[in-house]
C-alpha cells in the first residue's frame, strides 16, 4: 500500500485533492476497482430485462455488493447511454447509491473535446450536486493534454480526478499510440509516452501527497515497453495513478502486477469486470472478496 504522507497534504476550502482520497480507498480496501458494465448478455445471464430498469438494478446490486468491500467502481456509461433519458436516470440513482455508500466513482466516459466544450463535460460529471456528479472521469487527449485544460481546472477545484488514454489495449490503438512525436519538447517519443509525460508533469507540479490527481489509462495485456513506456522510470512523488483495464477476462494475471506496471504498481487500479459480474447476482459477494484478496496478496 501506499505510504501515508509524513503530514497531511494541504487543502483548499476543504476539498481533498482526489489523489489523497484515492490512497484512502487504497489504504482501507485495496486497490480493485469493480467495473459495472451490463452487456446485454450479462442481463440475460442475472434474469434482468435488457431495459433501462435492467441496467438499473443490475447496478445498483453491484453498489451493493461492492460497498464495504471494495474502494471504487467504474461505470461504463454506453451501457446505460442506449437507453437515452431512462438509461441516464437509471445511472443518476445508482451513482447517488454509490456515493451514499462512499464508494469512489470513475465514469468511464471517454470525453474528449477543448474549450467550453470540455468545461461543459467536466460540469456534467465532476461538478458537485450535478446529478451526474463521479470522482472522476476517463478522457481522451487526441486533441492534445492541453485542450483538456479547462476540465482539469474545474476537476482540481471540486478535488476530482480524470485519466487520460495514454495506452490502451485494443489492437487498432497501437499504429497511433506507438507513434513517434516528430518535434516539439517531446519529439523522439511515442504519443503514448508523450501523454504519460505530460501528466506526470502536471502532477509533479500540482502535487503534495504521494499519489497525483490525474491519472492515466494504461492496458494491463499490454507490453507497455513496446509503447515507449519504461515502467522502471516511475516518479518517486506525485505518482501518476494508473487505471488498468485488462485483468482477469481479457486475460491479464493480477499476480504480475509489479512486473507489468513497475514503480506505477503501487497507485494501479486494477479494473475488473467480467471476472467478477460473470458470478452471476447471487455469487457476486464472494466473487468481489476473492477477487479483493488475489489483488493484495499480489501487491504483498
Amino acid at each position: 500500500m501506499i505510504p501515508a504522507p509524513a503530514s497531511p497534504t494541504p487543502v483548499t476550502d476543504g476539498v481533498v485533492p482526489f489523489g489523497d482520497r484515492l490512497r484512502r480507498a487504497f489504504d482501507a480496501h485495496g486497490q480493485l476497482c469493480v467495473g459495472i458494465d451490463p452487456h446485454s448478455w450479462l442481463l440475460s445471464d442475472w434474469d434482468l430485462p435488457d431495459s433501462a430498469a435492467g441496467v438499473e438494478a443490475f447496478g445498483r446490486t453491484v453498489v451493493e455488493a461492492a460497498a464495504g468491500r471494495v474502494g471504487i467502481i467504474k461505470p461504463q456509461v454506453a451501457f446505460f447511454e442506449r437507453f437515452g433519458s431512462a438509461g441516464f436516470a437509471a445511472l443518476e440513482r445508482i451513482l447517488a447509491d454509490a456515493r451514499a455508500a462512499g464508494l469512489l466513482v470513475i465514469a468511464d466516459v471517454k470525453r474528449g473535446d477543448l474549450g467550453t466544450s470540455v468545461e461543459a463535460y467536466a460540469q456534467a460529471w465532476l461538478a458537485v450536486g450535478s446529478p451526474l456528479e463521479v470522482d472522476a472521469i476517463t478522457v481522451s487527449a487526441y486533441m492534445g493534454v492541453g485542450s483538456l485544460d479547462a476540465a482539469i481546472d474545474r476537476a482540481a477545484e471540486g478535488g476530482k480526478g480524470m485519466f487520460v488514454l495514454s495506452a490502451t489495449s485494443n489492437p487498432e490503438a497501437a499504429l497511433i499510440q506507438r507513434a513517434i512525436v516528430a518535434d516539439g519538447p517531446r519529439a523522439g517519443r511515442s504519443v503514448a509516452r508523450a501523454i504519460l509525460d505530460e501528466v506526470e508533469e502536471r502532477n509533479i507540479a500540482a502535487t503534495k501527497g504521494p499519489l497525483g490527481s490525474i491519472g492515466v489509462v494504461l492496458g494491463a495485456t499490454l507490453d507497455l515497453a513496446g509503447f515507449g513506456i519504461d515502467v522502471a522510470a516511475a516518479p518517486l512523488v506525485a505518482l501518476t495513478p494508473v487505471l488498468a483495464p485488462g485483468f482477469g477476462h481479457q486475460g491479464a494475471d493480477v499476480a504480475n502486477i509489479n512486473a507489468l506496471y513497475g514503480g506505477y504498481a503501487q497507485g494501479v487500479i486494477v479494473s475488473e469486470s467480467r471476472s467478477v459480474l460473470g458470478a452471476g447476482p447471487d455469487r457476486l459477494v464472494e466473487a468481489i472478496v476473492r477477487r479483493v484478496a488475489e489483488t493484495g496478496a499480489a501487491r504483498g
